[in-house]
């Protein structure tokens, strides 16, 4: 056991920094990059029942401090995710991974958490129910407490994993909803996801996004993500993983000291490829610099 070791729901990481869902493909890409083996674990891409296109382009805009997307949970299916994808990152990482999960329906989510479950590389779920561009999926269980405990419970019947729930920022009240799926029997919450945004064309007078309106992360929304952990942390007492705009070292002490026991890497992906790598190697130069021995000692430090 490391000083930079943490644990998350039971498991122990070897450092607290995973990749964000959806930044990070399904891992094996980053392979030739470098050895992805360094991240104490990864999110890979949102799989859902049946395989999805995704919303029409354009869905990536530019913002000054992050990007907007519109993505739409493209991704094949969980079928073909389990017959190709875990074989091949199986072959480069050697830890157990997150799978993260949405639906469209609470049928779909315990269906999709079901055939996973079975995957001995998985270590946790992290069931999104926060999308923040689709339509008629993801949010509408993540603004509802009532929904979102119905879904942790049903998907808690037929797992054996840990499951993670991930929220929206999107809500009046997040710690109402962090204390509905800690009813529901979640393990553990994730948070946040991207805030709703929209950019407008000054010369066509409409929408850049094809989908209107797009999730924004990056650093913009850091000091957002930073508030909700903290106010999740003094609601709850399940783990906390912390993400939204947390790009450099210090993001990561400040996200732990709000009360996350986990980090997760979003958009700095696209910037720096090495972003995660380059954390992990920093990090216990700055415990030094702070005079922290175990980086254990700094979650939820600020209270």
């Amino acid at each position: 056991m490391g000083r930079l070791s943490v644990d998350l729901c039971g498991v122990t990481l070897d450092n607290p920094i995973l990749t964000a869902s959806g930044t990070f493909g399904y891992g094996y890409e980053f392979a030739d990059i470098y050895d992805i083996n360094v991240l104490g674990s990864l999110a890979f891409k949102t799989t859902t029942r049946d395989p999805r296109f995704g919303n029409p382009t354009p869905r990536i805009a530019e913002t000054a401090s992050g990007m907007l997307n519109a993505i739409g949970l493209q991704n094949p299916g969980v079928d073909k995710v389990i017959a190709e994808e875990l074989p091949k990152l199986r072959k480069v990482f050697h830890k157990p991974i997150m799978a993260n999960v949405s639906g469209f329906s609470i049928e779909e989510y315990v269906e999709v958490c079901k055939k996973l479950d079975k995957e001995e590389q998985i270590g946790w779920f992290e069931v999104n129910i926060s999308c923040p561009n689709v339509k008629g999926g993801g949010m509408h269980f993540g603004n509802d407490p009532e929904l979102a405990e119905l879904v942790t419970r049903e998907i808690k019947k037929v797992t054996t994993k840990p499951v993670i729930i991930k929220l929206s920022p999107n809500v009046t009240d997040i710690t109402a909803i962090a204390k509905a799926v800690e009813r529901g029997g979640a393990d553990g919450i994730s948070l946040i996801n991207t805030l709703v945004g929209m950019r407008i064309d000054i010369k066509k007078r409409q929408p850049i996004l094809k989908n209107k309106t797009g999730g924004l992360s990056g650093p913009a929304i850091f000091p957002v993500a930073v508030r909700m952990v903290y106010q999740v942390y003094e609601a709850v007492s399940i783990p906390i993983i912390g993400l939204g705009g947390v790009s450099s070292a210090s993001d990561v002490v400040e996200m732990m000291l709000a009360g996350a026991s986990a980090v997760e890497i979003g958009a700095a992906n696209f910037a720096d490829p090495y972003v995660c790598k380059n954390i992990i190697e920093e990090l216990p130069k700055l415990l030094d610099q702070l005079g922290v021995n175990n980086i254990k000692e700094i979650i939820g430090g600020a209270h």
